[in-house]
């Protein structure tokens, strides 16, 4: 489980084929001291380490995985993705519950910057699960714990302040570009408790 606060950067240093997935090697930028077996989000994607070479883990992307996300149309080398470490108990909880299941992939259409006060985004939902956006709720763009400022149609607002856009991958990125999203677990369950109600 995650919180959607993003630690920093990691870059794509090299993409392997294996038939049935990607091996991906990222190079992180600080030493974060990975180990073995360990749970990452990668853009928002729960990982697991597979190997570790100084500030580089290699995790293994299956088809399943490249086929949800945004990874099957991104990954090469050079590409720049938010990572988060796995919570431990007894964490702070600064942003929301974030599973590292990402849902479906959504899409940056209009970027306005506000200048020293940071930038503004309107994203277009994933096709079928616009219903779990809510204004003041929360999502997860690439991993990043947000709030919906307002919600029209299938699009909605967020707002990325300064240090969001210095800590996270999240100022790379141009209008047009896919976004792995999850959506808030809390309105998933409430949606399926709904559905047995008497």
């Amino acid at each position: 489980m995650f919180s959607g606060i993003v630690e920093g950067r990691a870059k794509v240093k090299d993409v392997r084929d294996t038939g049935k997935g990607k091996r991906v090697t990222w190079e992180f930028d600080r030493d974060v001291r990975l180990k073995v077996g360990q749970s990452v989000a990668i853009d928002g994607a729960c990982l697991t380490v597979e190997e570790v070479k100084g500030r580089e883990a290699t995790f293994f992307l299956s088809d399943e995985t490249l086929k949800r996300t945004k990874f099957g149309k991104v990954l090469k080398e050079g590409y720049v993705s938010n990572y988060e470490r796995s919570l431990k108990v007894g964490d702070r909880l600064d942003g929301h519950i974030v599973l590292g299941h990402v849902d479906g992939v959504a899409i940056l259409r209009e970027v306005i910057d506000l200048g020293e006060d940071g930038k503004e985004w309107v994203v277009e939902a994933p096709a079928g699960l616009e219903r779990y956006v809510a204004p003041k709720g929360s999502v997860a763009l690439d991993g990043t714990s947000l709030t919906v400022n307002a919600v029209e149609g299938n699009l909605f607002r967020i707002r990325l302040i300064p240090h969001t856009l210095k800590v996270t991958a999240l100022d790379l990125r141009k209008e047009g570009d896919p976004l792995n999203f999850e959506a808030d677990v809390i309105a998933r369950y409430v949606e399926r408790l709904m559905e047995f109600k008497r």
